[in-house]
């Protein structure tokens, strides 16, 4: 508590980070394996040179081989060691959506270790150069999952020699070997006995010890994949009636039903056999749960998301998941989360391609991409309730379950789902569904721009512009135009976030849209007055203010207002002090608590201006409290450095400087360089104590 301000995640440090997914179950084998991995760890000669340096081990190998298990395996039995944390990501290097990027996952990685948004760089380099500061001297351990090259990894391994890094692929990847030293370690399929022995996990042992030729027989059948042994382990339990004889010569027969299909360079060459024959025996709504689950691109699906894709009701979905589950055809790393094993949704894929028209499959992704834009416009309104809404297309049949109960359950979602986002707009735009596209490219734009993923915003928004105008969409073009400008001028475009402003109010005049043309006009002038022309600044909020009074917006024409008033505190306090009055006032009849926060924080520094600090304290403590409840740190800061004048105008040393530390901190927090100017105020105010 400071000031009476208590900041929402006001703590000394975050916790640390444990993102491991659950451990697998049924592992075993491997040994040497884990012993090598364990040697790697333990080894106390793990230098170059004189210095010493972080474990780096690539496990590669052929897809369904168990590189993902065995190294999460591996992982829980040593996270305990790493007292900083434990890092995951999964880089989607062979799956059918974008693989992440090493900015991307950087960008995970810094945020999950408690580096404010605002600190990350946009340069990868400088990107991973942080990623590197940040994990000087800690204990932390990272897994990186299905890397398709070196590139996509290179700058995601630490270089504390207390850190760990396993990265699995396909790919030998041998840049990594020779460039950062990692060890090499080719994990080959299952010795027969081993293979034989998965087997026994699942058959009765009276089974296996009728016919161990049969067992050895399915167990090379089965290639000694540990993802195929366990589906055919998984099956074989399901049938204890059934002798392994009989469930070779059904796995033999669905072999040579299938060979047609088989070429040297079709990766399911050596699974097709098995994946069918389980698949075969499903009945027929699990086989179309299992196709359609193959349209998502994302690297994960949420029980509700896999309901809208299917077809079904949440409690259905969960059961048919769960049967599919059961026989190894789908995983589910956390509770309620399901995702399916590349070469599976590869095998998935290439049934519903034949077996579901185009119009089903299509239609099934529409659902899945239309719950995703509905329950981002539910967040949309718990976080930012008065932000504009676009109109949303119908939607019949898709059960609706989650509800926010506040911004900050929302933001929560938001940043789960965030890869799926994006995922999703991706794959709006790659089936044609544009007008899905562009909305949800705009609901999802104040969470983008709140937790300031700069790079995210951008990009959907131009997603979002050439999906509205691939639609001939204007209402969508210009929509996406301003908000594309808003994340332009963010990130310092100004050039180019003037050209999107003047577009979208040309287009807004045009079609009547009085909010976005004069928003967009009111950001022409905001860019004005951070040129130096407060002139030219003055007559775009004039008009920006006459648009959405026209129109009877209530928003825009305070928020015109707050900027009439910034421009008349250079040389008319008096003047400014009305705008900013009549502002809140405004927000104040809105109901909206955050706009309401800016009016306060505008008010309160006029006032004080105004030579009128005790009427500034009420507002800017207010204006604090309203920011801390937001988590919003920096627009917290902002107001808690103004209390401060206020109270040091006011004669009132103590209080002005616990608000001034309370700033001091916060912004050092977010590596905000005026943190030591706030901390110069507090050394002259000690010295004119003494």
């Amino acid at each position: 508590m400071h000031g009476g301000i208590q900041l929402s995640g006001d703590r000394s440090s975050p916790p640390p980070p444990r993102q491991l997914p659950l451990r697998p179950n049924r592992f075993v084998n491997r040994a040497a394996d884990l012993r090598q991995l364990d040697r790697l760890l333990h080894e106390p000669d793990r230098r170059v040179g004189a210095s010493p340096v972080a474990g780096l081990s690539a496990v590669a190998g052929a897809p369904g081989v168990g590189k993902t298990a065995l190294a999460l395996h591996w992982a829980h039995r040593v996270r305990d060691r790493f007292r900083d944390g434990d890092l995951y990501v999964d880089l989607q290097g062979y799956g059918p959506g974008a693989p992440i990027t090493a900015a991307q996952a950087l960008e995970r990685f810094l945020r999950a270790l408690g580096t404010s948004p605002d600190s990350i760089p946009d340069d990868l380099e400088d990107r991973a150069a942080l990623f590197r500061s940040t994990l000087d001297e800690k204990h932390v351990l990272l897994v990186i999952d299905n890397a398709s090259d070196s590139m996509q990894v290179r700058h995601l391994i630490p270089a504390s020699a207390h850190c760990f890094t396993i990265v699995t692929s396909r790919s030998a990847l041998p840049g990594l070997v020779t460039r950062e030293g990692a060890a090499r370690m080719t994990l080959d399929v299952l010795s027969p006995a081993e293979s034989v022995d998965l087997l026994a996990e699942f058959i009765t042992p009276e089974a296996m010890t009728s016919a161990p030729a049969a067992a050895f027989r399915l167990a090379e059948f089965c290639g000694y994949l540990p993802l195929t042994l366990r589906i055919v382990g998984e099956r074989a339990s399901s049938r204890p009636r059934t002798s392994l004889e009989e469930l070779l010569a059904e796995l033999v027969a669905e072999k040579h039903r299938l060979d047609a299909l088989a070429s040297a360079e079709d990766e399911l060459s050596d699974t097709r056999a098995v994946f069918s024959w389980s698949y075969r025996a499903l009945d027929a709504e699990l086989r179309r749960a299992f196709r359609l689950i193959s349209l998502h691109h994302g690297p994960d699906i949420s029980i509700d998301a896999a309901a809208a894709l299917i077809g079904a009701d949440v409690a259905t979905a969960r059961r048919w998941l769960r049967s599919l589950t059961g026989v190894h055809l789908v995983q589910e790393p956390f509770n309620d989360r399901f995702r399916v094993h590349d070469l599976l949704q590869a095998y998935a894929g290439e049934r519903a391609s034949i077996e579901d028209s185009q119009h089903d499959r299509v239609q099934a992704i529409r659902r899945v991409l239309l719950w995703y834009l509905l329950i981002a416009d539910q967040g949309r309104q718990a976080i930012l309730p008065h932000s504009a809404a676009v109109p949303l297309p119908p939607s019949p049949g898709i059960e609706l379950r989650i509800s926010f109960d506040s911004g900050a359950t929302a933001i929560s979602w938001f940043e789960k789902e965030r890869t799926n986002i994006l995922s999703a707009l991706h794959q709006a735009t790659e089936f044609g569904q544009f007008d899905l596209a562009w909305k949800l490219a705009a609901i999802g734009s104040g969470f983008f721009e709140l937790r300031s993923y700069w790079g995210d915003w951008e990009t959907t928004m131009k997603t979002g512009l050439r999906a509205a105008r691939a639609l001939g969409d204007p209402l969508g073009e210009a929509v996406s135009l301003l908000l594309l400008a808003d994340a332009h001028w963010q990130v310092g475009r100004l050039a180019e976030a003037a050209a999107s402003y003047q577009q979208a109010a040309r287009i807004a005049y045009d079609i009547s849209a009085g909010w976005i043309e004069g928003f967009a006009t009111r950001g022409l002038g905001l860019l004005l007055q951070e040129s130096g022309q407060p002139d030219g600044a003055r007559e775009m909020f004039s008009k920006a203010l006459r648009i959405f009074e026209r129109d009877g917006h209530q928003r825009g024409a305070g928020m015109s207002l707050l900027s009439l008033g910034k421009c008349a505190a250079a040389n008319d306090l008096v003047q400014a002090v009305r705008f900013h009055t009549r502002a809140l006032t405004i927000f104040q009849d809105i109901g909206d608590r955050w706009t309401i926060a800016w009016g306060k924080l505008a008010l309160g520094r006029t006032l004080r201006q105004d030579r009128r600090p005790l009427e500034a304290v009420t507002h800017l403590h207010q204006a604090a409290e309203v920011f801390a409840d937001f988590a919003d740190h920096r627009c917290a800061a902002d107001a808690l450095v103004e209390l401060g004048d206020a109270w040091h105008d006011s004669a009132r040393p103590a209080e002005a400087d616990r608000c001034w530390a309370r700033a001091a901190d916060i912004l050092q927090s977010l590596d905000d360089p005026r943190h030591r100017d706030i901390r110069q105020r507090l050394s002259r105010s000690d010295t004119e104590g003494e």
